[in-house]
């Protein structure tokens, strides 16, 4: 059965100037030439991603889109019409998310998060940004401090809304953020709350002592790739000890405390000195 809206291995059945038809138990799908790869011949297996062209055509392309059906993705909008908004998801052809299914009104080159879904009546990949009836509502069993994935969404007033493992709703606070994020972006995080609406705290790096303990490894390497000198302190540049380590400096000055009582590091004005032991 051919998956639209995803990927599918399909065997290729013929060669025809304007691409090749691959085989399905749904009929045959074009591959347009220009998706061809080199070297593809009949009778070989193909990794493709189906959907339907603009003439509601059952379509192949090797082009990845920025998320398939049943994922939550963060996408800008290209353009809006009488009918709703079309969102560039990184195929020819947008993604439709139709009046109905917007939470608030789009506008061209807003970032929004969507749910992409097959709809039942068009059989059409169509997205929703009214995100609740998409998100999970069983209990979390996630636990504060695990590692999750993030999917970044637009920026609001109180920080990032995001995505946790493709199943809830979660808040990246502003004031937690060291490093530039972009709308689409996935990236690691940790849970810091479980809240009673099912929604989710969540932070980039790891909270209270297993944070420390990581970071003063992540400047224990650094030194050692650094000859033993990393010029920093407890005074640069929040911005810098982020660029250096990828950590805040309320961080990396715990850290570096920690490191001090150990008796590992020295620390000099001008920066902060591994120290070895014979």
């Amino acid at each position: 059965m051919l998956h639209l809206g995803d990927y599918n291995y399909l065997e290729i059945l013929r060669d025809l100037e304007h691409g090749l038809y691959l085989g399905s138990d749904d009929g045959d799908v074009l591959l347009p030439r220009k998706y061809v790869p080199a070297g593809a011949q009949v009778g070989d297996m193909i990794s493709v991603f189906v959907y339907r062209d603009s003439e509601d055509r059952l379509i192949a392309t090797t082009l990845e889109p920025k998320a398939k059906v049943d994922q939550f993705a963060c996408l800008q909008v290209r353009d809006v019409n009488n009918y709703g908004a079309f969102l560039d998801w990184g195929l020819e052809k947008d993604l439709f998310v139709p009046y109905k299914n917007q939470h608030d009104d789009l506008h061209p080159d807003q970032w929004a998060l969507v749910y992409i879904y097959l709809d039942d009546n068009s059989d059409r990949l169509v997205g929703s940004s009214k995100l609740a009836p998409y998100l999970s509502y069983d209990p979390i069993s996630l636990q504060e401090g695990e590692e999750v994935q993030l999917l970044i969404g637009p920026e609001k007033a109180l920080g990032y809304q995001v995505i946790v493992n493709n199943s809830y709703l979660g808040m990246l606070y502003r004031n937690e953020v060291f490093r530039p994020l972009q709308p689409g972006e996935y990236t690691q995080g940790y849970v810091k709350k479980v809240r009673e609406d099912n929604k989710l705290d969540v932070s980039l790096q790891k909270q209270g002592y297993d944070e420390v303990e990581q970071a003063a490894q992540t400047i224990l390497q650094r030194l050692q790739a650094e000859n033993g000198w990393l010029p920093l302190t407890d005074k640069s540049a929040p911005e810098l000890i982020y660029d250096t380590l990828g950590m805040s400096k309320k961080t990396f000055k715990k850290a570096l405390g920690n490191l001090y009582k150990r008796g590992a590091v020295q620390l000099l004005p001008q920066g902060t000195q591994l120290i070895t032991t014979s």
